[in-house]
């Protein structure tokens, strides 16, 4: 059963957006840096999005820096916020084996870290803003199995194009599936690649290779939002339309149109926007002097084709970043 029920997901979602603190700090030139994992992918700018509303409402100055999934590059981004003097730092790191070089950057310079989404191997940290991957990818799992039953197909093999592994994020999701489908008696996994850029071209050629090496394939769960074009791709040129389920993890603006047109089945959408304001009110929390949960845990909304509708006016804010008109 999800612990989560509907409407006590979007009551805690609305809430959470209006919890800024009511007293600003003072802090004129007093800079939070967020080091983003990519930039240019929705997920990441959404989130930075959240924590430049949080740091600008109280009074604090914004940068962020882009580490393009490259190691050094976090490590060069991290050593530029501590030279500029950042007050704080929330990191969204390339991998969770990466993250301790830049926690203990900080910790010698004595500057509090939120971690947003992904999550460290080790190192001291503020506090851990993480959505519920595990949950959410199980419970996507849960309405693929009901969507492959009402078509009849039974006891046919799925595969996964995951995000990195390395990453503790990627790792909750693909077990979070697996046992959902291994729990409905789905359990014939076929294939599982890894993403290394991704970008739609590379899910295109991972899609492509599957479907050789299993042509009785029937679903696939795509980690991540920006590849799923890539994959929509792959089964139109083999002609596979309607013929393999797609779910996802994330959310595309369109998802609304995807789920109705039957494109993709379930989407497990995360909220970067509310993620990435707990995230700066964590950190101007500690700053202030306050005492900060260790980890907070961000539900994750499964949106299908019955739900979408209803959805749509929370998942805009926290999901997608979008202002109300």
């Amino acid at each position: 059963m999800n612990p989560y029920p509907f409407t006590k997901i979007l009551r805690s979602a609305l809430l959470a957006l209006t919890l800024l603190c009511s007293f600003p700090v003072h802090s004129k030139d007093k800079q939070i840096v967020y080091l983003s994992a990519k930039q240019d992918l929705p997920f990441w700018s959404t989130m930075g999005k959240g924590v430049k509303a949080a740091a600008l409402k109280q009074g604090f100055t914004y940068k962020e820096l882009d580490s393009n999934l490259n190691a050094q590059t976090q490590l060069q981004n991290a050593r530029k916020a501590i030279a500029e003097g950042a007050v704080g730092i929330v990191l969204s790191p390339t991998d969770s084996k990466t993250a301790p070089e830049v926690l203990n950057l900080a910790l010698q310079a004595k500057i509090p870290v939120v971690i947003a989404d992904i999550g460290t191997n080790a190192g001291e940290y503020t506090s851990y803003i993480k959505s519920d991957n595990y949950r959410g990818a199980f419970d996507i799992g849960v309405a693929l199995t009901v969507a492959l039953k009402e078509k009849g197909w039974r006891d046919d093999p799925y595969a996964m194009i995951t995000i990195s592994l390395a990453r503790k994020n990627g790792q909750d999701r693909s077990n979070g599936f697996r046992d959902a489908m291994q729990a409905a008696g789905h359990g014939k996994e076929t294939a599982l690649r890894q993403m290394q850029n991704y970008s739609a071209d590379e899910t295109f050629q991972f899609v492509n290779d599957i479907l050789r090496s299993s042509p009785k394939l029937r679903s696939v769960f795509i980690q991540t939002d920006q590849p799923v074009s890539g994959a929509m791709r792959a089964l139109k040129a083999a002609k596979k339309d309607g013929e393999i389920l797609i779910v996802s993890f994330d959310a595309m603006p369109e998802v609304a149109e995807l789920l109705n047109s039957g494109a993709l089945v379930a989407v497990g959408m995360q909220q970067p926007y509310l993620m990435g304001s707990m995230a700066g009110e964590a950190l101007i929390g500690k700053l202030r002097g306050d005492t900060i949960p260790k980890q907070i845990l961000v539900p994750i909304l499964v949106a299908t084709k019955k739900n979408i509708a209803t959805l749509l006016p929370v998942a805009n804010k926290t999901v997608f970043g979008l202002e109300p008109k």
